[in-house]
């Protein structure tokens, strides 16, 4: 006989944030997670196999790759290196512990029940969980998304598996590989290769497209792949094609160009970051009657409900932003319409936590240089008409001069009537920076009143964001002449 349940929440990262004491104590819950990485490791992605362990390894990073930096200043400065596996411990001492201890606290509470296992749908109400049977009246699914696979020759190959690795894996290698090659030019695919030249490896970084980072800003996107090349090899319009054992030992990787040629490359490790995929489809959601739409994303409106009037979705499961700061809004969204459930009220959309417009998510990259970005890219802004653009270099700031510095800059663009429409920011506290432009967007602020209804700290690394809200708001009223 299948136990029944009032709520059953399938994942442990943000999911967990929608079953505090005051919602479990009324409704018995089923939490449901298999795990994470070569671990199985409790706790979602972020906190183990994806933002927190990676931020733990690319600021050490950092402070390797700023070491030439410093001659700009006049400063002499050289690396020891990185003590890996003091790194390695450090980071993952303080991310298991967490992972253990939330497993453990889940385990010890009382109307929770913790399944350790693989979830899929068999209808709109039951679950099979490895070799039991479930059912509940309502669901979260916060089940996330995966490391896309590729069925190139050589990929699945069992006796190279050990050579093969993706983000989930590649963090936990107890030896830093002297070759490496990364396959993929996306935001995981630079952070990897930031940390691993870093650590001493020769980072090889294999991309099918002209540049890395090919969704952002075309400034952003070229400002990267000029100061990675600079420490890596990037190697880009070639496609990867195979993997085979080399008679040295590793494996080799085989490209090709679009003019049909074919380059080897030696590796010790080859690591995969070609994308992700969301988790609805091992999941078998359509069996309890959510919709997904073409990309395999779970569909969900204002308040996170899916075409099931029982079921929520967030995070990567259902965002085209696989950002953990988006899924924990959507999770306070759900939450906040558990709770008015419970009270016997309905939650309003104009009611909800967090930001009004959740389409607009920043992001950041944690590499040398660091980048953030917010809203559209210039290439997306010049689809909707006409629009405003300023980029205003750190090195005509004060900040900037103090730093000596060559070749960061943000970049801000607006609507005619000034309202923001996106900002792009390379440089040292990118991430920091670009956190006034995210309120002023949240606010509804145009760019003139972002500037002109604050102080701006004489001289401070912001005032090159105060600087370019001035003059996009410039070039935005030279459009209404």
């Amino acid at each position: 006989m299948s136990e029944h349940f009032d709520l059953c929440v399938i994942g442990s990262g943000s999911g967990l944030a929608v079953m505090p004491p005051e919602v479990t104590e009324r409704w018995r819950t089923a939490l449901i997670d298999p795990g994470t990485g070569p671990t199985q490791a409790f706790g979602g992605t972020c906190l183990n196999a994806g933002c927190i362990p990676s931020k733990m390894l690319s600021i050490p990073a950092s402070s390797v790759a700023q070491v030439p930096d410093a001659e700009r200043m006049n400063v002499s400065l050289t690396s020891q290196g990185i003590d890996f596996n003091a790194l390695r411990k450090r980071t993952f001492n303080r991310t298991d512990a967490i992972s253990d201890g939330g497993l453990e606290w889940q385990l010890s509470r009382e109307n929770v029940q913790v399944f350790r296992d693989y979830a899929h749908f068999l209808d709109e109400h039951t679950l099979q969980v490895g070799d039991e049977i479930i059912t509940a009246d309502r669901f979260v699914i916060a089940a996330g998304s995966r490391p896309r696979q590729t069925d190139k020759p050589g990929f699945n190959e069992r006796d190279l598996q050990p050579f093969i690795h993706t983000s989930e894996s590649v963090m936990r290698l107890e030896e830093v590989p002297e070759r490496l090659v990364i396959l993929g030019g996306g935001t995981e695919a630079v952070e990897f290769a930031h940390i691993f030249s870093a650590l001493g490896s020769t980072v090889t970084v294999i991309n099918r497209s002209g540049t890395l980072l090919r969704k952002m800003d075309e400034d952003i996107a070229k400002a990267v792949t000029d100061a990675l090349s600079e420490r890596v090899a990037v190697r880009l319009n070639q496609s990867y094609q195979s993997v085979d054992a080399a008679p040295e030992g590793g494996v080799v990787v085989t490209a090709k160009d679009s003019s049909g040629i074919e380059y080897t490359y030696q590796a010790d490790i080859v690591l995969s970051v070609i994308g992700r995929v969301p988790n609805a489809d091992v999941l078998d959601v359509e069996k309890a009657g959510v919709e997904l739409d073409d990309s395999g994303l779970i569909v969900t409106d204002e308040l996170q409900r899916t075409s099931a009037d029982h079921i929520w979705a967030i995070g990567d499961i259902c965002n085209t932003h696989m950002l953990k700061h988006l899924a924990n809004v959507q999770a306070r969204v759900v939450l906040a319409d558990i709770k008015a459930k419970l009270a016997g009220d309905e939650l309003k959309v104009e009611d909800r936590p967090g930001p009004r417009n959740q389409d607009v998510v920043p992001m950041g990259i944690y590499i040398t240089p660091e980048v953030g970005s917010i809203g559209l890219t210039e290439q997306e802004a010049k689809e909707i008409g006409p629009y405003a653009v300023f980029t205003q270099k750190f090195s005509d700031t004060a900040w900037g001069w103090a730093m000596n510095d060559g070749g960061h800059f943000a970049k801000i663009l607006a609507k005619p009537d000034g309202t923001l429409l996106g900002a792009h920011i390379v440089g040292p506290q990118a991430t920091s920076l670009l956190q006034p432009i995210i309120s002023a967007m949240v606010a509804g602020l145009s760019a003139r009143e972002a500037a002109d209804r604050q102080f701006w700290p004489h001289p401070a690394p912001v005032e090159v964001v105060e600087n370019a809200l001035l003059g996009v708001a410039e070039e935005a009223e030279k459009l209404n002449v």
